[in-house]
């Protein structure tokens, strides 16, 4: 019995399409509990918060209400983190005047004084806040666990989070989540 070359096409066709299509749907969902909340706090308010910058002030998220934030959970030992935070010296740069404020949250054990060298190596001119295991904690908490590194969520001038990024990102990515933070809920400054 010879096959018609045209229909075995179309049944490999059909076959791929459902693989791929099953695949995705799965993915989705088998996404992780903690990729899950982070997803769920889109559009919510951001969790306001209060740990200590590296020069030893109390900052609290709220303190930034008005401005667009970057809102950047990192760690000394990351990579993709020491790829990302020269982004992030440049996109302070370029856009602070127009309203953008990075913060970064220092996620790992190291003592303050190695995070300052580390931030200063790095020419970091944005805050950075840290705080004992406890506090970093619970603001990790707060952000849906925060289960990569680096991971960043980027949030509205009127204090709600407009998107998330888990994981290294391309620049253009990040410059166009702070394009979207810098026209939302917009406030009219003093």
């Amino acid at each position: 019995m010879k096959r018609d070359p045209v229909v075995l096409i179309v049944v490999a066709m059909l076959v791929s399409l459902l693989l791929v299509f099953g695949f995705n749907v799965a993915r989705r969902r088998t996404q992780s509990p903690e990729a899950q909340a982070a997803s769920r706090l889109q559009g919510q308010q951001a969790h306001d918060f209060t740990l200590q910058s590296l020069d030893g002030k109390t900052v609290h998220l709220s303190d930034f209400r008005g401005k667009a934030v970057l809102l950047n959970f990192w760690a000394t030992w990351c990579e993709p983190c020491k790829l990302e935070m020269p982004w992030f010296v440049d996109l302070q740069k370029q856009d602070g005047a127009q309203g953008l404020q990075v913060v970064g949250v220092a996620m790992d054990d190291a003592d303050v004084e190695d995070i300052a060298k580390f931030a200063k190596d790095m020419n970091v001119d944005y805050p950075i806040l840290v705080g004992n295991e406890a506090a970093r904690d619970s603001v990790g908490n707060d952000y849906g666990g925060v289960p990569f590194l680096p991971e960043s969520f980027f949030i509205g001038r009127d204090g709600k989070i407009l998107d998330k990024v888990l994981g290294l990102k391309s620049k253009s990515d990040i410059e166009d989540s702070i394009k979207k933070a810098l026209g939302n809920g917009q406030i009219a400054q003093k």
